[in-house]
């Protein structure tokens, strides 16, 4: 340059303008990693919270379970919200059953026409009749055309291979079972067929018989839902004569993995906690505490925490008063440990108390309630602890990114104007050292 600058001097001067612009993006940039932290906290302590969903359903602290002495004979599921427990007595002496009936058999299913015709079915919604239509009388399309007519039937062809040389047959059955759902099945009248048709063998619709603690019932389905309050049962296959023994009692396995779920969630939040306190080692291999390290926020969530666990439960009709009579308590490194063995002895010995302890009065008292207000205080948008860190974070990082776009503009201003002088300043240096090779040209002119 004709002035004797760098090239790159009005960068160098920019970058220079530079570092006060830095300094306030690295402020900014702490700040978005501290609210990372503090949504993370909020995560964890949410999540907390979601688990009490667990614990506690229409009747409280309870989960139930079917018990069958042989499930492939009959087992079933429980609605917790009715269920009685109980044990029970059950023999399936029969199953419920469909009408139906096979036809004779035929060489193949889509080759051999059975004709033009009708079949009636006298059902318990009086008698069903379905037209065969001559184009498509196979035994394929015989049960197409029954399923398509909408009278509460269903065909389906099979291959019986006891009849090598006719093996296909028709079979046709109700959709439902029992005694009230009989239907009758009478001659096939087709005409023009290939080969003749007809019913081969019937079977009756039937109730399903069962002797529940020794006093036979019958029902018209497989699926028996006011046997047993609150329980559906699964009839699976007769076995006359042979008493099934069904149980209907507390899952203290589900139970359990609820309070364990519940546990590692709330250990969660605190191991979250506890980690802010420790050397970490940073991207320049520097070790420093977490973002959150010293700060009030993480010692008022953890003595909430805290608190939460070891307050005794008032207002209850509990025998248990707090978490420590039920295996839940503090280690040394501070966090929950939960003596699995304990909580099963208490819950097999008193459930009343365990479900009592956890669900008070369902509106204010019990442990459930009480956590549940606690962690919505610190969650609160108003006043909560997180929510008003989380807001006053982020109102910090508007007035970074404020300054940020101010600092921007006026530093573009000033490259421009940088720009400006020193091209100003390049010409007129030019215009001087043309002036002045101009003056030794003269004078080396006068001294030749």
């Amino acid at each position: 340059m004709a002035s004797g600058l760098p090239p790159n001097i009005v960068d160098q001067l920019v970058e220079a303008e530079r570092v006060p612009l830095k300094q306030i993006e690295t402020k900014k940039n702490k700040q978005e990693d501290v609210l990372k932290i503090v949504t993370d906290l909020e995560t964890k302590v949410s999540e907390i919270t979601k688990n009490l969903g667990e614990l506690t359903n229409t009747k409280g602290f309870i989960d139930t379970k079917l018990i069958s002495g042989d499930p492939n004979t009959i087992d079933g599921v429980v609605d917790p919200g009715a269920v009685v427990n109980g044990e029970y007595s059950i023999e399936v002496m029969q199953l419920a059953q469909k009408p139906g009936a096979i036809s004779n058999g035929f060489p193949d299913k889509d080759k051999t026409q059975m004709g033009v015709g009708y079949i009636k079915f006298e059902t318990s919604q009086g008698l069903k009749e379905v037209y065969i239509k001559g184009e498509n009388s196979t035994l394929s399309g015989v049960a197409a055309q029954i399923n398509s007519a909408n009278i509460g039937m269903r065909a389906t062809v099979i291959e019986d291979k006891k009849d090598r040389e006719n093996p296909f047959r028709l079979i046709v059955s109700g959709l439902k079972t029992g005694d009230d759902k009989q239907i009758k099945f009478p001659t096939i009248y087709m005409l023009d067929g290939d080969q003749d048709m007809f019913f081969d063998e019937a079977r009756p619709a039937q109730n399903a018989k069962l002797k529940m603690d020794g006093f036979e019932v019958e029902v018209p389905d497989n699926v028996v839902n006011d046997l047993i309050p609150g329980v559906t049962l699964n009839l699976k296959q007769a076995s006359p004569g042979r008493e099934i023994r069904v149980f209907v009692k507390e899952n203290m396995e589900a139970i359990s993995g609820k309070i364990k779920a519940f546990v590692d969630a709330y250990n969660g939040a605190l191991s979250f906690l506890q980690n802010q306190q420790k050397l970490q080692k940073g991207a320049s291999g520097k070790e420093s505490l977490g973002p959150l390290g010293g700060d009030s926020l993480t010692r008022q969530v953890e003595n909430v925490l805290r608190r939460i666990i070891m307050a005794p439960q008032f207002g209850i009709n509990s025998d248990i008063q707090t978490m420590n009579q039920l295996g839940i308590e503090f280690n040394r490194n501070g966090t929950l440990n939960f003596n699995q063995e304990k909580f099963n002895k208490v819950l097999n010995s008193n459930p009343a108390s365990v479900a009592e302890f956890f669900k008070g009065d369902g509106l204010t008292t019990g442990f459930v309630n009480n956590l549940k207000r606690e962690l919505s205080n610190m969650q609160n948008p108003s006043f909560g602890v997180l929510a008003n860190r989380k807001k006053g974070i982020q109102e910090k990082i508007n007035r970074y990114n404020t300054q940020i776009e101010q600092k921007e503009r006026q530093l573009e201003k000033k490259e421009d104007s940088l720009r400006k002088k020193f091209a100003d300043l390049e010409s007129k240096m030019s215009a001087i050292q043309s002036q002045g090779a101009a003056v030794q040209g003269i004078g080396a002119g006068l001294k030749g």
